[in-house]
């Protein structure tokens, strides 16, 4: 990942115009972030995909950008960053066509690969242009504007979301980036200066191949796992194989090659790699929760696709504005004590999900969402500029693609774990409640009972299974919820790893995530 020089150069002509597309371009990959979860159960019953395979959908997209944003600052060098940025809008726009043309789950996964693959490069590279064109002075203003336009997708991803999946189609979701593409696509060539090509520049080709196998292979398997019985499948086992053995040649290559891919000395330093896992575990919690809170809400609560979008979007806000505030306490607040507050209301938001029931109120929804929103708001900026505060600046631009990569593979794995446990705790759950329902319950011999629920009509025992496989459900996302909690409050004695970050030098620009 390419960075921005330090030193301020000359005042660039146009910067409100490149300042705009460059925003338009990190909102679109933003947006589709969170746009296209309130419409997956819609996703779903198009491509007749079953509850787990529907999340490929999510984890496709977020795979493809975790394996592709570590070498897009290479790209940007070799080939000129104006012009991998203008590939990576116009690639990003054509598979958000495709992606809402597609007919079949296998199209549809192969094309959110192809945006993940196009969309990697947006947020890392326009940050690095807004860098450029802004004095040190101006950066903070610059970067809070930068932070702003990445949050507005956790706000009004959902909601946009829904209100294009009512009054339109689920295919919205995906059309709605071509205008914005569009606008982008030309303020970039219009505006943005291109970039000294380095025809001398190289990529560790073996070690970016062997990790991005590893991770492929290893989210394929966690994705088909649950539908393939886990280890009673060669496939697995295979994928598994390939996994393991591709990790091991880039973990061998990387501790002997020259220039490897991932300097493992990065790792030396104690707040980065503590603060690696961080952001892994943030990713989990992350993404994985707002993977279970739409079919939730839409499937379990019966609530419309826009009423969903609504109360999903408090998180946003909630995440949105402790960022502003914690952004001016870090530096005079402990940023180990703002990660353990961050780290104990997202426990504390998962642990009042874990009472949650289909008559839980709409406000109840609102008001915990917001809650884990604040949280995730308390462990954004802190855990960012502790995990930079003791690297040497010249392997920042390495140590961000790093800490993207984490966060993204952590979600993606999130996402398939919770769908997994969903599904395979469902069907326990089914079979330890239906146990209880025999002929000889005594519960049966209540008229009301007797008339709606029999066990002698199939109308009855139609009515008992849709009951007890609700309840099954039920008792499966507050196991989930409940895992999510308990990783909250595992990370919270990994904080005093952590050494004290001061506040930024002057003129120093914080990494945004």
């Amino acid at each position: 990942m390419s960075e921005a020089g330090t030193a301020p150069g000359p005042k660039v002509a146009n910067r409100a115009a490149i300042t705009a597309c460059l925003i338009l371009s990190v909102v679109m990959q933003a947006l589709d972030t969170t746009i296209a979860n309130v419409a997956m159960p819609y996703i779903q019953g198009s491509v007749s995909a079953s509850a787990d395979q529907i999340n490929w959908v999510l984890t496709s997209y977020i795979v493809a950008a975790a394996i592709m944003t570590p070498p897009s600052g290479f790209l940007a060098g070799r080939f000129g960053r104006k012009r991998i940025l203008m590939i990576s809008v116009a690639g990003f726009v054509v598979a958000s066509v495709l992606c809402g043309i597609a007919q079949s789950l296998g199209q549809i996964v192969g094309f959110r690969l192809l945006q993940g693959f196009f969309g990697a490069a947006l947020v890392p590279l326009s940050q690095s242009i807004l860098l450029d064109i802004y004095e040190p002075r101006e950066r903070g203003s610059a970067m809070a504007l930068f932070g702003v336009s990445i949050m507005v997708g956790p706000v009004l991803g959902p909601v946009v979301g829904g209100w294009l999946t009512d009054n339109l189609s689920w295919r919205w979701v995906f059309y709605i980036n071509v205008p914005i593409g569009i606008l982008a696509l030309a303020g970039v060539s219009a505006f943005v200066s291109e970039t000294p090509r380095d025809g001398a520049a190289k990529l560790d080709w073996l070690g970016f191949g062997a990790l991005s196998i590893a991770i492929a292979a290893l989210q394929v398997a966690l994705d088909r796992g649950e539908q393939l019985n886990w280890f009673g499948s060669l496939e697995i086992i295979l994928e598994m194989v390939i996994a393991g053995v591709a990790f091991y040649v880039f973990l061998v290559h990387i501790f002997t090659a020259d220039k490897p891919f991932v300097d493992p000395r990065l790792f030396r330093d104690r707040n980065f790699a503590v603060g690696i896992l961080f952001i892994f575990i943030v990713g989990i919690t992350y993404l994985a929760s707002l993977a279970l809170m739409t079919p939730y809400l839409q499937t379990l609560m019966g609530y419309p696709v826009v009423t969903a979008g609504l109360v999903m979007g408090p998180r946003g806000i909630g995440t949105m504005v402790c960022m502003l505030v914690v952004g001016r306490l870090v530096g005079k607040v402990d940023t180990r004590l703002l990660l353990a507050i961050g780290f104990g209301i997202s426990a504390y938001a998962m642990y009042d999900m874990t009472g949650w029931t289909p008559a839980v109120s709409q406000w109840t929804i609102i008001s915990t969402g917001f809650i884990q929103g604040a949280g995730l708001g308390f462990l954004f900026v802190p855990l960012t500029t502790v995990t930079f505060a003791t690297l040497p600046a010249a392997r920042r631009g390495e140590g961000t693609g790093l800490y993207n990569l984490s966060r993204n593979v952590g979600s993606s794995v999130g996402i398939s774990v919770v769908s997994a446990l969903l599904v395979s705790n469902g069907q326990v759950n089914h079979a330890e409640i239906a146990a209880h329902v025999t002929p000889y319950n005594r519960l049966f011999e209540a008229p009301a009972v007797a008339q709606a629920l029999s066990p002698y009509t199939a109308v009855g025992r139609a009515a008992l299974d849709g009951l007890v496989t609700m309840q099954a459900s039920i008792i499966s996302y507050v196991n989930d919820f409940k895992l999510l909690m308990i990783l909250c409050l595992a990370a919270l004695p990994l904080v005093l790893l952590l050494r004290s970050a001061g506040p930024p030098a002057a003129g120093e620009p914080v990494v945004v995530d």
